[in-house]
């Protein structure tokens, strides 16, 4: 009986159906005849408002010497020129050829199915910063007032499948040239061919003549999300001298690969998920490393997320090196403060695989290490911009218990435990050889040294040296704190250990890869106990500058106060301390007579507070011998006017030391090593000025060292 009904309200309703179906097919071919008979009129009005626009918003004079249809929804242009109001000639294209997709187009969607392009020029010139292309730049003249939010996961989608929609499915283009000139620099990029047949991709592309061939060959589905391409050069290596001219960066490499495997939104995110490997990429940049770094085989499976105001890389993704393995997160968020999230996790894996891992030429004094038993790596780090000192750092490498170095590489980092030569560098130049044994007159060995000294720089620089294991993470959450608020470096979180493989084991640039090195370096010597810690610090006693020309603490005790390293008082020591982070300035301290300057008694006040507290000597009500400091008479002729201040000393000492929590006893940390003073600040004797007769600027010095008197007293 079902049965029955149902094919009697077939029947019924067929005849109905039938009939709507040919109205709705008979309306979109009436539709279709009317827009295939006015395409022509259609077209024409399209490019007319086109290079109407291109005139009123970009100021640029576009003309096409002849138009038409070479199919049904494919037009070709002929002689097309682009010329920016009173600037060079920007383009210029003798054939292109362009076709869309009909049935997307019905919605309101335009997908390009077919491209040509044939002897045609891009000319992008800049002289004398004026340029052809500023107008890409121009911003829209809205109603600033009204602003609204916008969605970086829309944003995305939108820009995403909107370039994919602009790769055709067919593609033939002949010797179209992009050229660049920019004052003395010149670069052309001659596509000789380049085709998408059927998903394959193949192009040929010349460099500036004859100077090198490159080609991007793979696959290409945009339907789909998908792309596979590869970028290499013909017989040598991909090169950019543009970018070393201008930039001073080199950078090179074989092949690199860009595979998409999909691009779609989920939720209130869009993903982007695929892989980018690069094959013996070079890069050299004096902020990454001071030689050339290459990365042999390096690649990474990412999937990349974009919410409403944060973009991140999600922690499924692996980064490759080698056979050695890191698992990344990298979180940005954008609104409505901004908020950096970072993780790496190297799980648990073979030592010799990540050392083989690292750069050629990133960690010179590692090349050629050999280590037996297993490493893990974790970092994670927080930094809200809205509350930086809340700041979350915690960095952990850990080793197996059969963890160990059976062989050393380009450096033996054993090798302080003998006598040894070290040659400090000022300005990249050495400045002479030190011999770190006793047969230098001035090398003190540590039993030598005055425990005022001792324990003075101990407080200063590093209180928890002897029960750290080279790092004070509380001390690099405050480094970073205090360098993001102020926008620049004004605070390290080295220790002890680190200051002494610095000057030691590492060249004196500053960039990354160093940084990283020293870590590194200073991981492999107090976890392997390669040096006792006692011998660490006799070291940094004995090395470290102590003023102009003046290292090691046996030329420092001679040179100031003529007296041995086991003579200095309790005074002398806390001077050396501070002196320590800018020594080349050390003779701004010293009055005429011979005694310190006022400013120094509340450092004297702090410093002997904290070693009193510690135990390292006893609570003094005369300020721990800041008042019987003398400096030697033979110094006290160079020393400056006696009522001088380089305004540039007094700001270091804010800076370095009343603002830093190592005075609060509660707070376990270290002080850093500041960079000396700039030498616009020093005065020499042939330029000091006689006090009897002062000057304005001088009496308003001598306003200012008062009132910092009072505030310090």
């Amino acid at each position: 009986m079902k049965n029955i009904f149902k094919n009697f309200s077939f029947r019924k309703y067929k005849k109905t159906l039938l009939i709507v179906f040919a109205s709705v097919f008979l309306l979109f071919f009436v539709g279709g005849v009317i827009a295939y008979s006015k395409r022509e009129a259609l077209l024409k009005t399209v490019i007319e408002k086109s290079i109407a626009k291109a005139k009123s918003k970009y100021n640029l004079n576009v003309k096409i010497g002849s138009y038409r249809f070479s199919g049904l929804s494919t037009v070709h242009f002929e002689n097309i020129t682009v010329v920016p109001n009173q600037r060079d000639s920007l383009a210029n294209i003798k054939n292109l050829t362009i076709g869309v997709k009909l049935f997307p187009l019905i919605f309101g969607k335009v997908k390009i199915s077919e491209l040509g392009i044939e002897n045609s020029l891009i000319s992008l010139t800049k002289k004398d910063s004026i340029s052809n292309y500023d107008f890409i730049f121009k911003k829209d003249k809205k109603d600033s007032t009204k602003k609204s939010a916008i969605d970086l996961s829309d944003l995305a989608n939108k820009l995403i499948n909107q370039t994919l929609d602009k790769i055709p499915e067919e593609m033939n283009i002949k010797q179209f040239m992009i050229r660049f000139d920019e004052d003395t620099t010149h670069v052309s990029l001659l596509t000789e061919t380049a085709t998408i047949n059927n998903g394959e991709v193949n192009s040929t592309l010349k460099v500036n003549g004859n100077e090198a061939i490159w080609h991007v060959a793979g696959t290409a589905d945009p339907s789909n999300q998908q792309l596979d391409l590869k970028f290499y050069g013909d017989r040598k290596k991909v090169e950019f001298p543009y970018l070393e001219n201008k930039y001073a960066l080199k950078l090179n490499f074989d092949t690199v690969r860009t595979i998409m495997t999909s691009a779609k939104k989920v939720g209130d995110e869009f993903e982007i998920e695929g892989s980018w490997s690069v094959k013996n990429l070079l890069i050299n940049h004096m902020r990454i490393a001071a030689n050339d770094v290459i990365i042999k085989d390096g690649s990474i499976d990412a999937k990349i997320l974009v919410g409403s105001n944060y973009v991140g890389l999600d922690s499924t993704s692996v980064i490759y090196l080698g056979k050695a393995q890191i698992n990344p997160f990298i979180k940005y968020t954008i609104k409505p403060h901004k908020i950096y999230e970072m993780q790496l996790h190297a799980f648990d894996q073979e030592a010799q695989d990540i050392f083989d891992a690292f750069p050629v030429g990133l960690f010179e004094s590692l090349e050629g290490i050999k280590v037996n038993g297993r490493l893990r790596y974790d970092l994670n780090f927080y930094l809200d911009s809205s509350n930086p000192d809340k700041v979350i750092f915690n960095s952990a490498l850990t080793g197996s218990d059969d963890f160990k170095i059976t062989q050393f590489g380009k450096t033996n980092f054993q090798k302080i435990n003998s006598a040894f030569i070290y040659t400090p560098f000022e300005k990249g130049k050495p400045v002479r050889p030190i011999l770190i044994g006793p047969e230098n007159p001035n090398y003190t060995p540590i039993d030598q040294i005055s425990p005022n000294i001792r324990n003075a720089l101990l407080t200063s620089e590093d209180p928890s040296f002897y029960t750290h294991n080279g790092f004070v993470e509380e001390s690099i959450r405050q480094s970073i704190a205090t360098n993001f608020k102020a926008k620049s470096f004004k605070r390290g979180g080295s220790t002890i250990s680190m200051q002494l493989v610095k000057n030691v084991y590492l060249n004196r640039q500053k960039n990354l890869a160093r940084k990283i090195e020293e870590i590194l370096i200073v991981w492999l010597i107090e976890n392997q106990k390669l040096t006792p810690k006692s011998r660490l610090y006799e070291v940094y006693l004995n090395i470290i500058e102590w003023g102009r020309n003046v290292y090691g603490i046996g030329e420092a005790a001679r040179y100031y106060f003529s007296k041995t390293p086991a003579e200095l008082t309790i005074g002398e020591a806390i001077y050396l301390a501070h002196i320590v982070p800018k020594p080349k300035s050390s003779l701004y301290a010293w009055q005429s007579d011979g005694s310190l300057k006022p400013y120094l008694s509340g450092y004297y006040r702090l410093i002997g507070g904290l070693m009193a507290r510690r135990g390292y000597t006893t609570n003094d009500s005369s300020n721990y011998g800041y008042y019987g400091v003398r400096l030697k008479e033979s110094l006290r002729q160079q020393i400056a006017p006696s009522d001088f201040i380089p305004d540039s000393l007094s700001e270091e000492e804010d800076n370095n030391f009343f603002n830093l929590n190592i005075f609060n006893p509660s707070k376990k940390d270290s002080l850093s090593k500041k960079e000396p003073f700039s030498n616009k600040s020093i005065v020499s004797p042939e330029n000091k000025k006689d006090t009897t007769n002062k000057t304005p600027k001088e009496l308003r010095l001598e306003k200012r060292q008062k009132r910092k008197e009072n505030i310090i007293n």
